[in-house]
């Protein structure tokens, strides 16, 4: 009998060691829903590109094409005024200029080098000396530096709908 009981003893042990792993398993994932703050609207980030291959459909943009996507990235700069505005690495040495549709939401100043999901629209754009030296300003750019913008460039732009930032 005594072995009996040693059995069930070590079958309810086992049984509990399931339970608390499920348990542990909820509270990974409910920590790491914790962990993401949304900016804008909400979206299923599933399916989002990494770097390499938003850097890749760029490319293939024409001047009047546009990309409709979900995008991972690091972000390189963010605006210091308000934070209207970020800078997200292509992972190629190249970035894109990230504004938020609407100006509905903005992100919070202190996010460089974090890693954020983008939802929006991708598109190549001619921005003028006027709006690189307003973006260089409000990123901290020196009166020097910003002086020195005295041409047009072709840039990677990207109008954001919804930010997930990993915190």
């Amino acid at each position: 009998m005594k072995g009996f009981n040693i059995i069930i003893v070590i079958f309810l042990l086992f049984g509990s060691c399931k339970e608390q792993n499920a348990q542990s398993k909820t509270e990974e994932k409910v920590a790491s829903i914790k962990e993401m703050q949304v900016f804008g609207e909400s979206f299923n980030s599933d399916n989002a590109m990494k770097e390499a291959e938003i850097s890749r459909a760029f490319e293939d943009l024409g001047e009047t094409d546009t990309l409709t996507t979900a995008f991972y990235g690091v972000v390189t700069d963010v605006c210091k005024a308000k934070g209207c505005w970020m800078k997200v690495s292509l992972g190629d040495g190249r970035e894109t200029m990230v504004t938020f549709k609407d100006y509905g939401f903005f992100v919070p100043k202190d996010i460089v080098g974090k890693e954020v999901v983008l939802s929006g629209k991708g598109f190549i754009e001619k921005m003028s000396v006027k709006d690189q030296q307003h973006f260089a300003k409000d990123g901290g750019a020196s009166e020097a530096e910003i002086s020195k913008i005295t041409a047009a460039k072709v840039t990677r732009s990207f109008i954001a709908d919804g930010v997930i930032l990993e915190q």
